[in-house]
C-alpha cells in the first residue's frame, strides 16, 4: 500500500513539473491567468474593443522591434497576446 501511495505522490510531482499545474485544478484558471497576462502585456483593459486590442499591439510591436533594439521573442510574445484577446472576443462581430 505504501508503494502504491509512493508512486501516486511521485505521479502527482512529475504532473505539476511537467504540466505546470496540479491535477486537480481546472485549465479555466490558466486561461484567465494568460488572459490577464496578455491584457497588462499589451497595456489593454478587459473591456477592449477588437481596434483597441490591435491599436495596442502596433503601438508595442513598433517599441520591441528587433530594428528598434528588441527582440523575435518580444514580437512573437506581443503578437501571442493579440492573438489571445483577439479569440476571446465575441465571434458574431464582423470583422471590418
Amino acid at each position: 500500500m505504501m508503494r502504491i501511495l509512493f508512486f501516486v505522490a511521485i505521479a502527482v510531482l512529475a504532473w505539476k513539473l511537467i504540466v505546470g499545474r496540479w491535477p486537480w485544478e481546472p485549465k479555466s484558471k490558466m486561461r484567465a491567468q494568460a488572459l490577464s497576462r496578455a491584457r497588462k502585456l499589451l497595456g489593454v483593459s478587459a473591456a477592449a474593443s477588437r481596434e483597441d486590442i490591435i491599436a495596442a499591439h502596433r503601438r508595442l510591436v513598433a517599441m520591441v522591434h528587433p530594428d528598434r533594439g528588441g527582440s523575435n521573442d518580444q514580437v512573437h510574445e506581443a503578437n501571442a497576446a493579440r492573438d489571445l484577446l483577439l479569440n476571446q472576443l465575441p465571434h458574431d462581430l464582423p470583422a471590418p
